[in-house]
């Protein structure tokens, strides 16, 4: 008995599994972009919270936070969509307070700073025409706290 031909079978494999694989993909690509960004803003609200906690006064811890945030932000190559959002608070003797406050708390008094960094990472350039559900970006933030030097004078 002679088989029939399956002329053609192959291009039907392709048209249903084609939509699949690419699918496939873009989840790699969002899960592996959100990890990446989940990392790089961990670093920046660590590297800023340490930045503020050297400087001596708040304008100045204040600047060299959002320097340092920057700074690893593009040394990582995060895409955020607009600029990276900086929040700044601190405690004085376990006591949530301002981050001013903080620096002026008095020597010997242990008091810290906190700096959290926030962006929407972009998934514009993952998305798939036709492919829907891909979201157009997830929101990260990273929250990181740091002491002052208890017996360092502040201004």
């Amino acid at each position: 008995m002679v088989g029939r031909p399956e002329r053609g079978s192959v291009s039907i494999e392709v048209a249903v599994l084609a939509p699949a694989f690419i699918a496939l993909m873009v989840l790699a690509g969002v899960a592996g972009r959100t990890a990446v960004a989940d990392e790089a803003v961990e670093s920046a609200a660590h590297d800023a919270a340490r930045a503020a906690s050297i400087a001596r006064d708040a304008r100045t811890g204040r600047a060299a936070a959002v320097e340092a945030a920057r700074r690893q932000l593009d040394w990582r190559g995060l895409n955020c969509s607009g600029e990276p959002a900086l929040s700044f608070s601190g405690s004085v003797g376990r006591t949530r307070t301002t981050f001013e406050r903080a620096y002026r708390s008095a020597p010997g008094v242990p008091a810290t700073v906190t700096v959290t960094v926030s962006c929407t990472v972009s998934f514009a350039d993952l998305r798939a025409p036709g492919l829907p559900g891909v979201p157009g970006g997830k929101a990260v933030a990273a929250t990181f706290t740091s002491p002052l030097d208890t017996y360092r004078s502040r201004r």
